[in-house]
């Protein structure tokens, strides 16, 4: 807990270190308006995806505890992140396109943040029930799934048959999760 604490306050420090810098450099070179609209930005930017993060945080422990993970085997699930970095990539690019084009799109954008913010409060009570989760149940109606894990591999291959461990359904509810949105409601079901 003090070693995840402490990178923690070391990565928010580092950002609001180069938000100084952004606003120090914008402010010697465009002019002190723009510095501060653009220091802004991207401290709103930041504080929007520290929020995100901090619900994956969630969803990831509650995953983690339904499968009942070993401790040490679930930062492999978290460092295979590349899809995530570049689906978010492109949603953005696609956001900022669609938002430039079309300001009223806007609306829809905060209307389904109004829905959701209220569905999540309406369900908050309720308990989440990943087996009920229909990606998980088509794996596992797919698939060879082992029984027991195997350190860090998400494929075991036994008796000539290749089969898939719990770690490999549990990195694919994480990638499922990604990025930023949960498709799990309330109940445990997959949103989609």
């Amino acid at each position: 807990m003090r070693e995840a604490a402490a990178w923690s306050a070391v990565w928010v420090l580092l950002a609001l270190a180069f938000n100084a810098w952004f606003w120090w450099y914008l402010d010697g070179s465009v002019g002190r308006e723009i510095a501060n609209d653009k220091a802004l930005e991207f401290l709103t930017g930041y504080l929007i995806e520290k929020s995100l993060a901090v619900d994956n945080i969630f969803v990831f422990i509650m995953i983690f505890g339904f499968f009942a993970v070993p401790a040490g085997v679930p930062g492999r699930c978290c460092c295979t992140g590349t899809r995530a970095i570049v689906m978010r990539a492109v949603m953005i690019l696609v956001g900022a396109v669609l938002l430039a084009k079309f300001h009223w799109i806007l609306y829809l954008f905060g209307a389904f943040l109004v829905i959701t913010g209220i569905k999540m409060l309406v369900f908050a009570e309720q308990e989440p029930d990943l087996a009920k989760n229909p990606v998980l149940r088509w794996m596992r109606g797919h698939l060879r799934i082992t029984d027991e894990y195997h350190a860090e591999r998400f494929t075991v291959r036994r008796n000539a048959c290749c089969g898939s461990t719990p770690l490999f359904l549990v990195l694919v509810l994480i990638e499922d999760h990604r990025p930023g949105v949960s498709r799990f409601d309330a109940s445990g079901r997959s949103s989609r």
